[in-house]
């Protein structure tokens, strides 16, 4: 049995977070208040509390790429990871770090992409056509 995780990171506006999780991700929303919002995260509880702060925007290189330090995802069935891509491409989404094969031909070799929600929360969403390489050193 998978058990789910539970994130909380901040956002901007509670509103714009429900539109963009539920139309462009297709999550569904849990529980809410005044002031912060759950939603189904592919399996997993994810919730955002608006704040004001500013957060810190630190990258990491990884395969060449600057990726954002702070960032949270999911990592989806190979089909399923290309439908969500083709979907945000079409949508006109603007990437951190566009979709791509990392790793090609090594140990761990998965597909990923990074973008921002409207709040500024780094997502990355990854594949493996061989989820035996989800955790391969």
């Amino acid at each position: 049995m998978s058990i789910p995780f539970h994130l909380a990171a901040p956002i901007r506006d509670k509103e714009e977070t429900r539109t963009f999780y539920t139309s462009m991700l297709g999550c569904s929303v849990g529980r809410e208040a005044d002031h912060w919002i759950d939603f189904d995260f592919f399996g997993h509880q994810v919730s955002f509390h608006v704040c004001t702060e500013a957060e810190n925007l630190a990258t990491n290189e990884v395969d060449g790429k600057s990726v954002p330090v702070r960032h949270f995802g999911a990592v989806l069935p190979w089909s399923n990871w290309h439908m969500l891509r083709d979907r945000l491409v079409a949508s006109g989404t603007e990437f951190v770090i566009d979709p791509y094969i990392r790793f090609k031909g090594e140990t761990g070799e998965q597909a990923t992409m990074f973008f921002y929600d409207p709040s500024g929360n780094a997502l990355e969403f990854k594949s493996f056509k061989d989820p035996s390489q989800l955790y391969a050193a």
